[in-house]
């Protein structure tokens, strides 16, 4: 099951649509145009287009998991007392003063550009439950350890 917000299960329901809708449809021609210039067996653009089929519908597949096991997080009931998820966290690098804010999201709603980051993520964890003004030592997948201290947590 995944923690996520509403706007993050909103976007889930309306891909979801987005694939049946619109994409499951053109998989569906894209086979029946290739079985139609013959011989299957030798049909290089026929065993393309049931591939691509095949990943469309694992895909589909998985977002209905997702979506019927989500759990869409009230935000109203959430706390700026401690780091969790959907909270948005100001953060100073201890080491070389660099500023940086992250929110911390559902893996599905992890963009790093929107400065979303996963729960999952290494920093993400190592931020868990730490109140404002703690430090957090936090190991990376490289071997590498970054030290952050929170600044500031509000929710949303």
């Amino acid at each position: 099951m995944g923690y996520m917000s509403q706007e993050g299960y909103d976007k889930l329901v309306a891909e979801l649509h987005r694939l049946e809708a619109v994409e499951r449809p053109k998989a569906s021609a894209a086979i029946a145009e290739a079985r139609d210039k013959g011989d299957l067996s030798e049909n290089s653009e026929y065993d393309a287009a049931k591939e691509a089929q095949a990943h469309l519908e694992a895909r589909i597949c998985q977002m209905k998991m997702e979506i019927a096991t989500a759990k869409v997080v009230d935000t109203s009931r959430l706390s700026n007392d401690a780091v969790q998820i959907l909270s948005s966290v100001a953060l100073t690098n201890t080491d070389n003063g660099a500023k940086m804010n992250y929110t911390i999201v559902s893996e599905s709603e992890a963009n790093l550009r929107e400065g979303k980051i996963s729960i999952k993520t290494p920093i993400a964890k190592g931020l868990l439950n730490k109140k404002v003004g703690d430090e957090a030592h936090i190991k990376l997948p490289n071997g590498s350890v970054i030290n952050l201290r929170v600044d500031a947590i509000s929710v949303g």
